[in-house]
């Protein structure tokens, strides 16, 4: 049986926290973050501060999509116009995404911590920095994907939001030969991309399961037979 659920009216508590606090503390979620849980794809924004140093920021709310064989276009959906990466993409119009295996994650968290301004976060964080191939900007070797990206365009979430979607065209993608086949490492299964997932959340009791992130395994290939 299906329930509506108000994104107005919500448990006075999650996990026993008061929940505007809680949802505050966990990055200005919004209660829909956590009823639906939806996942989206893990990866780490990487540029170079205006001192010079390594800006690494781990990042997930966003979506890509192909739209003719020349333009592939990742559109992030939450991006802090108070933190370093906006800076740096504002100062620089180039980044890096790079997309870690669960077997680096434990180190690509490390970089919510060492974040400073006079700290070379990517290094800080016990990952390597190389030059990206395309764009001035460092790209992180343990990734087995990186994305070389040119800034597009911004737009505010909504009005006077103070996050804005941030648009970025790759323009060079660096990819482990071994991620090629699927039967091999592949991009999927245990081994490939990272999901975050929002804490998926109780409407009614407020309970929060203790999930963070997840991978995707392949299905079997199904026809696509319209009528």
């Amino acid at each position: 049986m299906k329930k509506e659920i108000s994104i107005f009216e919500r448990p006075e508590s999650l996990n026993g926290y008061d929940t505007k606090q809680y949802l505050e503390a966990c990055g200005n979620l919004s209660w829909f973050d956590l009823v639906t849980a939806m996942p989206s794809l893990v990866f780490v924004v990487t540029g170079w501060k205006s001192n010079g140093k390594e800006n690494a920021c781990l990042h997930s709310w966003s979506s890509f999509a192909g739209s003719g064989a020349d333009n592939f276009i990742c559109i992030m959906g939450k991006v802090d116009k108070g933190g370093h990466m906006y800076q740096s993409l504002k100062e620089t119009q180039v980044c890096v995404l790079n997309f870690p295996s669960k077997d680096i994650y434990d180190r690509c968290i490390k970089t919510i911590g060492n974040n400073e301004f006079e700290t070379d976060e990517i290094t800080a964080s016990g990952l390597t920095a190389e030059k990206a191939s395309k764009v001035n900007a460092p790209r992180i070797k343990e990734c087995f994907l990186n994305m070389e990206c040119e800034f597009l365009w911004e737009h505010e979430l909504f009005e006077g939001s103070k996050e804005v979607v941030v648009g970025l065209k790759a323009v060079n993608i660096c990819m482990d030969r071994e991620r090629y086949d699927q039967s091999a490492f592949g991009r999927y299964g245990k081994n490939g991309y990272l999901y975050q997932i929002d804490q998926p959340t109780n409407p009614e009791t407020g309970e929060i399961a203790p999930i963070n992130y997840g991978t995707v395994e392949p299905g079997a290939h199904l026809e696509w037979i319209t009528k």
